[in-house]
């Protein structure tokens, strides 16, 4: 139901913010039984796609636009004949055809962008990963501000993805301003968002684009802990 056209979604030169009442579904190239929600890609000015890919029993996606990194967010994906469940991910570079099919209805996040080469650094190698497994380390010192790196530590690789958990009342020690831009998934709970010079109530669900030198800082609010899932280009 429309609400007199109401929305917290809303677009600004430097960052996106896109909630599910604005959400369009449309199959991308190749998919079966399965559709996407874009939320942003470089018909917006951003160096990357990422969408949310949602798929029924049997469903699969279609294609890479360059390197490829899932993450599920829910339901159960095969990969390589692997089962990734709740917080398993997989990694592709760039011309990978490994297929990627649903055994459950399923929802996940899909980062894709073109692989900037380094004469510093090899091809990297497909992976997949659990995020449980993954150790949480605070944010400088704060124990309140936890992060996961589920790519690994390594030049060959030109972007990161990370989660990162905020305890109720934890907060970004500092407005952050730097050349990487972010996408990012709220995962669980909520807070406030400061993007450029606004601010903004977030919850799960929502998806936000970063560009290079957008000020950024996050809060968590509730009583209950905020997390999100953030890309960034790195190594390059």
């Amino acid at each position: 139901m429309h609400n007199l056209g109401f929305t917290r979604s809303t677009r600004r030169a430097d960052h996106l913010l896109i909630t599910a009442d604005t959400f369009v579904r449309a199959p991308l190239p190749g998919m079966k039984k399965a559709t996407a929600i874009v939320h942003v890609s470089p018909a917006a000015g951003a160096r990357f796609t990422q969408y949310t890919a949602e798929l029924e029993p049997g469903g699969c996606l279609g294609p890479a636009a360059g390197q490829r990194f899932v993450y599920v967010m829910e339901g159960d994906l095969r990969v390589d004949g692997r089962s990734l469940g709740p917080g398993g991910y997989a990694y592709f570079p760039e011309g990978a055809a490994a297929p990627v099919i649903a055994a459950d209805t399923t929802r996940a996040a899909v980062i894709e962008k073109p692989y900037i080469e380094s004469e510093l650094a090899r091809t990297p190698r497909a992976f997949a990963g659990d995020e449980n497994a993954v150790e949480a380390k605070p944010l400088g010192d704060d124990p309140d501000l936890l992060f996961r790196c589920l790519i690994p530590d390594d030049a060959a690789f030109d972007f990161a993805v990370n989660t990162m958990e905020y305890r109720p009342g934890a907060a970004l020690p500092m407005v952050e301003i730097h050349v990487m831009e972010h996408g990012l998934v709220m995962l669980e709970g909520g807070g406030i968002y400061r993007l450029g010079d606004h601010w903004y109530p977030v919850t799960a669900g929502d998806f936000i684009w970063m560009a290079p030198y957008c000020p950024q800082w996050f809060g968590a609010l509730g009583k209950k802990s905020a997390k999100y899932l953030i890309y960034k280009d790195w190594n390059r």
